[in-house]
């Protein structure tokens, strides 16, 4: 079977670079147009022979869904998909204009360059080479570009699982944004973490209410002392640790790789001998509550009646009882919480086939890198499409030069993607997706 070709390669650096220059900023709230970028990754399938349907939930917020039959009618059908939205980027912080698609000294710089257009442009450049080629699949292919992943995903993902469940008939796995990257470990390893697993999303609103009055009186029941006493335990509670089969499953991998005992009754101590790929681990070994946002009050003077504050939460599969039941505790008494956006947490398993396959297709291109399992400590829209019963992995191939970090860059300054890192992808790609 042919291998992927030159073209391909080509246009995988065009397609980021454009893609790119298309803002698909996603301020939340709605404040979003992902319609221009739907419209010319729908042209790009169009053009290697499929029939894309473009979807909105709201106006100008579109997803983009096409199907490439498989060679297997029997197979089950594997989901491909990619976000089309970015979060804000300040111009005035960047080295380049963060929405110029700029390419120099081997590099695509520009917001969506790792997070995620690069994998857009990637599974469109390996669906246009196929189309060239006269390659099929062994399964459907469910192709996905999706709006709102930056925010709510009720525009995207959510959207497409609720009201277009049929378009994905058949589909009993997806890959995605964040897995089979190069992680330097410092002392000459390459390690290429696939992600089987994601931690919730409980991003919560807290409120506490008092009694307002003057400033210059005393006030035992000030809102905002009450909030803030809450923020604080919150901020320097000790959660914890907690292991899923995914994360146990990473350690011991990584344990064995560096020939030193994979201890998990003394998880803190094991992830210090790890060194820097400690850190691949570290988040997902517990549950996690970060105060992010403060909103109190109107006039100095002023003691306010209530006072509220945000916080993202995130949780492992199978913690979200614990995370409730801590929140009660430590907001108390005088502090309400609700969930300001909630979704759950996910596990795949890493004895599958397709894990197995994917390991392979990573290998087969950096037989000097060492391929884990690893859990996300945030999420993607795998969340969303799991309510159709679709197990969700990780997989968004990079070759990384040392030097290169990657996970600084998602919602970073200066975003970009080496082409060489772009041209790996592809190639990682097209032998996985082949294969699936």
């Amino acid at each position: 079977m042919a291998d992927i070709d030159e073209r391909a390669l080509d246009e995988v650096v065009t397609f980021t670079s454009d893609l790119i220059r298309i803002d698909t900023t996603n301020r939340g709230g709605g404040d979003c147009q992902e319609r221009p970028a739907a419209e010319y990754a729908a042209g790009q399938l169009a053009g290697a022979g499929l029939e894309p349907t473009l979807l909105e939930r709201s106006k100008g917020r579109t997803n983009v869904v096409a199907r490439i039959e498989g060679t297997d009618p029997s197979a089950d059908a594997l989901l491909v998909h990619g976000h089309l939205d970015v979060v804000p980027a300040q111009a005035d912080e960047w080295s380049v204009h963060p929405f110029s698609g700029e390419i120099r000294d081997g590099v695509v710089w520009g917001r969506g360059a790792v997070d995620m257009k690069n994998m857009d442009a990637m599974i469109l450049a390996v669906v246009r080479a196929w189309a060239r080629l006269g390659v099929r699949p062994r399964r459907d292919l469910v192709i996905a570009f999706t709006a709102d992943e930056e925010a709510s995903a009720e525009d995207g993902s959510g959207f497409l699982a609720d009201q277009h469940a049929g378009l994905f008939e058949g589909c009993t796995e997806g890959i995605s944004e964040s897995g089979a990257f190069t992680f330097h470990d410092g002392g000459g390893r390459e390690i290429y973490p696939i992600a089987a697993g994601e931690r919730g999303t409980g991003w919560l609103k807290l409120t506490a209410r008092g009694r307002a009055g003057h400033g210059s009186k005393v006030n035992h029941e000030n809102a905002v002392t009450r909030l803030a006493a809450a923020i604080t335990r919150i901020g320097e509670h000790e959660w914890p640790l907690r292991l899923t089969p995914t994360v146990r499953a990473s350690l011991t991998e990584l344990a064995a790789l560096y020939g030193i005992d994979a201890d998990l009754d003394d998880i803190d101590g094991l992830l210090t001998k790890l060194g820097p790929a400690g850190q691949l681990v570290e988040p997902t070994v517990r549950n996690s509550a970060n105060p992010t946002m403060l909103d109190a009050g109107y006039k100095v003077n002023v003691i306010p009646g209530e006072a509220v504050a945000y916080v993202d939460g995130r949780y492992l599969p199978g913690g979200e009882d614990e995370f409730r039941t801590t929140l009660d505790r430590l907001t108390g008494p005088d502090v309400d919480w609700e969930f300001h956006h909630r979704e759950v947490a996910l596990q795949a398993p890493v004895d599958s086939l397709t894990y197995a396959q994917m390991r392979a297709a990573v290998e087969e291109f950096a037989p000097e890198g060492h391929v884990v399992p690893y859990c996300m400590s945030g999420g993607t829209d795998a969340k969303q499409f799991s309510r159709l019963g679709i197990t969700g992995y990780g997989f968004a191939p990079l070759k990384l030069p040392e030097g290169f970090d990657y996970q600084a860059l998602f919602h970073g300054v200066d975003e970009r993607v080496p082409v060489e890192a772009l041209h790996f992808g592809v190639h990682v790609l097209d032998r996985f997706l082949r294969n699936a």
